[in-house]
């Protein structure tokens, strides 16, 4: 209980300090997660249109997500050093395998009829693309929005290693000055996973209505 205290009693008179990394974490994972949302979406979509290209994409991501994201940021530092970009870089790659891999796998679970449906009334293979193929694949990339979303939004916390800021240096500066300033830990971690709750209850709600509007 005393440790609540403290670590609510801090949150209340560091509001300046809190907010300002807060709005740091939140920048660095939304910039990343629209960078993965843009990539994972655009490879997922061509390699739907071939099965070669679909394997290749699926295991060369599968690959990628396998690296840590603070070993991608080690790599950074001796080519554009520390601070936020290379904790961002870290982050989009980070962002793109569930966002392509989802659509990929919206896109090929649409109907072969419906394509050809499309193609009958007219539509180029882009527009079949866009006003078919994508707004039937839109609950399945949500899906996979929101879990890049969420490990986007925990991981970011690595970054404050390198320099990049955000919520992780509470979280780290607590572990290093011992058992006194554990509430900074609390302060860091709670906030995270607040944020990460709320990016998990908003893109469930934005998947659940595509699908209700598809199926109704």
């Amino acid at each position: 209980m005393l440790l609540l205290e403290k670590t609510w009693e801090y949150f209340l008179t560091h509001q300046t300090d809190f907010w300002a990394k807060t709005g740091v974490h939140v920048r660095l994972a939304g910039i990343a997660l629209v960078c993965g949302i843009a990539i994972g979406i655009t490879l997922g979509a061509l390699s739907a249109r071939s099965r070669g290209a679909s394997g290749l994409a699926t295991n060369g991501i599968g690959a990628l997500r396998a690296v840590p994201s603070l070993a991608v940021m080690a790599v950074m530092l001796p080519l554009i050093g520390i601070g936020f970009t290379p904790a961002l870089i870290a982050l989009i790659i980070l962002a793109i395998p569930p966002v392509l891999i989802n659509t990929q796998a919206g896109f090929l679970s649409v109907d072969p009829a419906v394509l050809e449906a499309g193609k009958g009334v007219g539509l180029s293979p882009w527009q079949v693309v866009a006003k078919v193929q994508f707004p039937l694949a839109l609950p399945v990339i949500l899906a996979g929005v929101r879990i890049a979303a969420v490990e986007v939004l925990a991981s970011a916390t690595i970054g404050a290693v390198i320099g990049a800021g955000g919520l992780g240096e509470y979280i780290f500066a607590g572990l290093s000055l011992g058992p006194a300033y554990v509430h900074l830990v609390l302060v860091g971690a709670v906030t995270v996973a607040l944020l990460a709750l709320i990016a998990e209850l908003l893109f469930g709600a934005a998947e659940r209505i595509t699908r209700r509007a598809l199926f109704q």
